[in-house]
C-alpha cells in the first residue's frame, strides 16, 4: 500500500489497536484476537520483549490482511530496522525530526508523539502524516483535540490516552483521525490469563462504537 492508502485506511477503521505485551509470542496471540474481533490494525510497540520478531511474526503470518504498525520507535535506526521486518507504519511518543525523515525515506507514514501546539505543527513541518497527540488525558482529552483543530484543521491527530468505549465518540466528534487505544482493549491482566476472547470481545465493541459515533454525525449533519 501507499502512505496515502495506509491513512486512509487507518481513518476508515479509526482505531489502532496498542499491542504491549510481554512476550513476542503474547503480542502475536493479541493481534490475532484483535483481527478475529474486525479490527485489520495493530501498534506493536518496541517494549515488547523481541519486537521485532513479533512484527516479523505478523507481517509473515497476515500479510496486507493487517495494517501493521511499529509503536514506542525512538530513533531513525529502530525504525529502518522495524520497517525492514514488515511494519507499514511507524509511531513515536515523542517528535524525533530524523526519525521522521527515515520514515520518508522509506515511504511510510509516521505519527510522532506530540502534545503541544508547537510539538504538533513542528512535526507535520518535519513531514509527519499525523500526530500522536499524548498524552491526551492528561490535557482534556476530546475537548483538547476540538482545541487544536481550531488552528490546525489540515493536520491529522490520533490521540492515545483516556481512550475508551464511553469516550471514543466524543474523540470522533472532536475531529480526530483516528484513536489510539491501549488497556482498555489489551490489557496485562487478560494476556496474562491467556483470555485472548475477551480481547477479541472488546474489539468487537470498540468497532460498534465506531459505528454508531459515525450514525449519530449523520443524524446530526442532517439536522
Amino acid at each position: 500500500m501507499s502512505r496515502t492508502e495506509i491513512l486512509s485506511r487507518i481513518k476508515e477503521l479509526a482505531v489502532v489497536p496498542i499491542v504491549r505485551t510481554p512476550t513476542a509470542e503474547t503480542a502475536v496471540a493479541a493481534v490475532e484476537a484483535v483481527l478475529a474481533g474486525g479490527i485489520e490494525c495493530v501498534e506493536i510497540t518496541f517494549t515488547v520483549q523481541n519486537a521485532l520478531k513479533a512484527i516479523e511474526s505478523v507481517a509473515n503470518r497476515y500479510g496486507d490482511r493487517v495494517l501493521l504498525g511499529a509503536g514506542t520507535v525512538l530513533d531513525p535506526e529502530t525504525a529502518r530496522a522495524c520497517m525492514l521486518a514488515g511494519a507499514q507504519f511507524i509511531v513515536t511518543p515523542s517528535l524525533n525530526v530524523r526519525t521522521v525523515e527515515m520514515a520518508r525515506r522509506y515511504s511510510k507514514p509516521i505519527f510522532p508523539g506530540g502534545l503541544t501546539p508547537t510539538e504538533v505543527l513542528t512535526g507535520w513541518e518535519a513531514g509527519a502524516d499525523g500526530i500522536k497527540v499524548f498524552p491526551c488525558s492528561a490535557v482534556g482529552g476530546a475537548k483538547y483535540i476540538k482545541a487544536l483543530k481550531a488552528p490546525f484543521p489540515q493536520i491529522e491527530l490520533i490521540p492515545t490516552g483516556g481512550v475508551n468505549l464511553d469516550t471514543i465518540g466524543d474523540f470522533l466528534k472532536a475531529g480526530c483521525a483516528a484513536v489510539g487505544v491501549g488497556s482498555e482493549l489489551i490489557d496485562a491482566k487478560t494476556v496474562l490469563a491467556g483470555d485472548y476472547a475477551t480481547i477479541t470481545a472488546r474489539a468487537r465493541r470498540f468497532r460498534e462504537a465506531v459505528s454508531a459515533a459515525r450514525q449519530l454525525a449523520e443524524v446530526e449533519a442532517r439536522a
